[in-house]
């Protein structure tokens, strides 16, 4: 935590003035540490993977800039043309135009922060802001057409370009599992991604507590809303729910430290489903249907699609899905509207055209 230092009265300056710059330079010092607070473990680790593939490009120009992660005076010298070649680099690396752009956000999170503490210079930090991240769909299928040309990668790691969109048969099949420990653990999982659209990390910490069976209820905290939530379960999931509960939970109930339990090579089940385990599960689950590389996040997009096609309310999609803005269950009910919707090419009580 930050303290004021004991302020020292400068030639000049009154006692107000040296308590003022005293008071600025610790909270310059903390601005890392102070903004870093009120953020998500998940964000934290993908704000220090963004920083330190920045420092792996400065490397590359022969500069050492210490810690951008936490070090205020490590950003002494990063400019905008530093930025802007840091985004470019990126995508000759073959990141995809949409990791690049978060990465780019990043940077100039810190960067502005780098001001509050008196690094960078506020001048900079404008140009910095100029630097540009390709959002347009169109602006991202050019880079990927040219990049394909001069046979550059156009995405690295395991995200997707495309989400996978499943069918009613194959979400029917992923929900129908062996009647085994494993089997019911796995339906169970299966039906909280495709009727509940729960995220991997929402699952993976879910407690044997927040399931509900009499009231037919889960309980569900939300980390990127900060919020928790009841889910009715659905029939399915109710049913998935009550018997990997009282034929496999029950007798470990007390020494289970999450509700999804992790199984063995053989079936057995042990320990805690990790967030690994589940993408390791869901993806070995849709091989065995034939889709190559199925993730939870496919499931929780089949789940909102569906749900937008059945024209849930926008308000009702946003809150189930657990999102903090319109911006995203917006986006499944605009893809899914029916583009001529309400176009009328013949009015009523309008005179036919002659032929």
């Amino acid at each position: 935590m930050n303290t004021i230092p004991k302020p020292v009265l400068l030639p000049g300056l009154d006692l107000r003035e040296s308590v003022g710059q005293a008071a600025n330079q610790a909270a310059a010092a903390g601005a890392f540490y102070d903004y870093r607070l009120a953020l998500a473990p998940n964000t934290l680790r993908r704000h220090r993977a963004a920083l330190e593939l920045f420092a792996e490009y400065l490397g590359e120009k022969g500069l050492r800039p210490g810690h951008l992660h936490d070090d205020p005076s490590a950003w002494r010298g990063i400019t905008w043309g530093l930025v802007d070649g840091y985004y470019k680099w990126l995508l000759l690396q073959g990141y995809s135009v949409g990791s690049a752009n978060v990465n780019l956000s990043t940077i100039k999170t810190y960067a502005r922060l780098a001001i509050k503490a008196g690094v960078v210079d506020p001048a900079e930090s404008q140009l910095i802001e100029t630097v540009r991240a390709r959002s347009r769909h169109r602006d991202r299928q050019r880079i990927d057409e040219q990049r394909r040309k001069e046979e550059i990668p156009t995405r690295i790691g395991a995200k997707k370009a495309e989400a996978i969109l499943l069918t009613r048969p194959q979400i029917a099949a992923l929900k129908q599992q062996p009647d085994t420990p494993q089997g019911r653990r796995d339906q169970f999982l299966m039906c909280l991604l495709l009727d509940h659209g729960l995220r991997v990390g929402e699952i993976a910490s879910l407690h044997p507590g927040d399931l509900d069976l009499q009231a037919g209820t889960l309980s569900v905290y939300r980390p990127k809303v900060d919020k928790k939530q009841i889910h009715r379960l659905s029939p399915e999931t109710l049913d998935a729910a009550r018997r990997y509960l009282n034929q496999d939970i029950l007798p470990m109930r007390n020494i289970l430290p999450t509700l999804l339990a992790g199984s063995t090579r053989n079936g057995l089940l042990r320990g805690s489903l990790s967030i690994r385990a589940i993408f390791n599960r869901v993806r070995l689950l849709g091989r065995q249907l034939g889709l190559s590389d199925l993730s939870p996040h496919d499931c929780r997009h089949s789940w909102a699609t569906l749900a937008s096609r059945a024209h849930t309310p926008l308000e009702r999609l946003m809150d189930a899905g657990g999102w903090s803005s319109y911006a995203m269950p917006l986006r499944y009910i605009q893809t899914n509207e029916i583009a001529n919707e309400g176009v009328n090419l013949e009015p009523e009580n309008s005179p036919d055209f002659g032929e």
